[in-house]
């Protein structure tokens, strides 16, 4: 199998499924075609260019709706007002879907693209618009959504290997990207990308490629949220808890990005840079209120009430696998790129004040749950919801068959993916511990070669468990619906 470069290609980054609802989503303001038509007027009059963005979208979505484009756009590109302190605007006069594959098998169907095929013809289409683009004299701001994150940088690559004559300016272009899986530090290609031992996944058509380049002469704006697990990996995976809050993360937190509040965008934290860096990428981090491990507990009040009561001594050993206790990311600088290591350096002291007053915090917070819920419907306390008798006839013959034989391709069309993970596991995975083993060993460090295969270990087979569930959840799904549209 070929890779694209971006120093190679990869991404096991991209928008999980949930992405795709994105068109019927209720967030896009509502604007006056005539009072929008009127503003390009004034503005295409006053000046000379245009400035448009083209905007992508993620896994399961080449071709971004309205919707989508409107909520980007007032939340990241053009705000009327900047969402918070510092944030990095660009006027447009003009916003564009531009199409991309958006393949990420198996998560996007049996059927479709893998994803370094996907991020080598994105990447193509992309780099192409924008010299077509610059060509004709317009100014561009270009965002990319997970894996279309990664082909913009992908795409800076190629830029940045033309005679700098021949580049788009500064002036010319600039970036937006949403949890990006290449972000250097937490990114998810970024963490697995040792120096020295690549690791590819050729089953699954995935090569991990290290993380986006910083040092570029175009204004970037990379937006993070925390625990998202594309973009915001524990920098330690020898730590369970924080591995499948990620990945949870990936399926609670990282298709959010275009519905975020007010409230939430005005959280955002810039985060450090290198000592004398001279990019000009701003990276900036959206805490997280809750842990997306304990989303699987909530939706009813006292599913909420054990999920507070756990939450803050719970947030404290997951922010132990990004190296602190406070935060869910890695403190250190975002512009560089920061493969995983064994063990944080953390104060045992610290941790354990820490969980002590987590604990307590946690039962306070359960405490005032209960004194709430007395005053709560049985719909309210259980998630209960009593409606009246449905409907209801017997099927045809024929329903019952297509039904039946749709249901046994569905289960068919996950044995492939189902056996290219597995392939993955048994045969990529192992082959870059042993390599991970001997060059920590060469290196002379006796506990990296020891700890360094296990945490990739558990890293990576925590995040295989994970999609191989959901591709077993989608199937399941499916065929729930084909059976509930049956008796219906």
């Amino acid at each position: 199998m070929t890779t694209l470069s971006h120093r190679n290609l990869s991404s096991i980054g991209a928008v999980p499924l949930t992405l795709a609802a994105i068109a019927a989503l209720g967030v896009a303001p509502v604007v006056s075609p005539a009072l929008a038509a009127t503003a390009k007027t004034v503005v295409a009059q006053a000046t000379l260019l245009d400035t448009e963005s083209w905007i992508m979208g993620g896994s399961g979505l080449p071709i971004p709706p309205p919707s989508y484009l409107a909520a980007v756009t007032d939340r990241f590109i053009d705000p009327a007002t900047p969402k918070f302190e510092g944030q990095p605007t660009f006027p447009v006069d003009a916003a564009n879907p531009l199409f991309t594959p958006e393949g990420l098998y198996p998560l996007t169907g049996v059927k479709t693209l893998p994803l370094d095929t996907s991020l080598a013809q994105g990447s193509t289409i992309l780099y192409q618009k924008i010299l077509e683009e610059v060509g004709k004299g317009n100014d561009l701001v270009v965002l990319g959504y997970s894996q279309s994150g990664v082909i913009n940088g992908l795409v800076m690559d190629q830029l940045l290997a033309l005679p700098e004559d021949e580049r788009p300016t500064a002036d010319e272009l600039s970036f937006v990207t949403l949890g990006n899986p290449t972000n250097p530090n937490g990114g998810l290609l970024a963490r697995f990308d040792v120096p020295g031992v690549p690791l590819s996944l050729p089953a699954l058509g995935v090569t991990f490629s290290g993380g986006a380049p910083s040092e570029t002469p175009w204004e970037t704006a990379n937006y993070i949220q925390e625990y998202d697990g594309f973009a915001d990996f524990p920098k330690y995976p020898l730590n369970f808890l924080a591995d499948l809050n990620a990945f949870l993360g990936i399926m609670f937190i990282h298709g959010t990005y275009p519905s975020l509040t007010d409230a939430q965008l005005a959280t955002a934290i810039e985060l450090d840079t290198s000592d004398g860096y001279t990019g000009n990428n701003q990276y900036f981090m959206i805490p997280t209120e809750n842990l997306p491990l304990l989303d699987l507990l909530r939706g009813n009040a006292f599913g909420n009430a054990f999920a507070d009561l756990l939450q803050p001594a719970l947030r404290v050993l997951i922010n132990l696998g990004y190296g602190n206790i406070e935060h869910g990311w890695d403190q250190g600088p975002a512009d560089i790129s920061t493969p995983f290591g064994v063990f944080p350096d953390v104060n045992p002291m610290d941790v354990l004040t820490a969980l002590a007053n987590g604990a307590e915090q946690g039962w306070s917070d359960f405490i005032a749950d209960l004194q709430n819920l007395g005053s709560g419907s049985a719909t309210d306390l259980f998630g209960l919801d009593s409606g009246g008798p449905a409907d209801f006839s017997l099927p045809s013959l024929t329903d019952v068959v297509n039904t039946l034989s749709s249901a046994a391709a569905t289960l068919y069309a996950t044995l492939l993916p189902t056996a290219d993970i597995i392939n993955s596991l048994i045969t990529s995975l192992p082959a870059y511990s042993a390599s991970l083993f001997f060059n920590e060993l060469m290196s002379g460090d006796l506990l990296g070669a020891i700890g360094m295969p296990l945490a990739a270990t558990t890293g990576l087979v925590t995040m295989a468990g994970g999609f191989e569930v959901e591709v077993l959840m989608n199937a399941f799904s499916s065929i729930s619906a084909d059976f509930s549209d049956l008796f219906s």
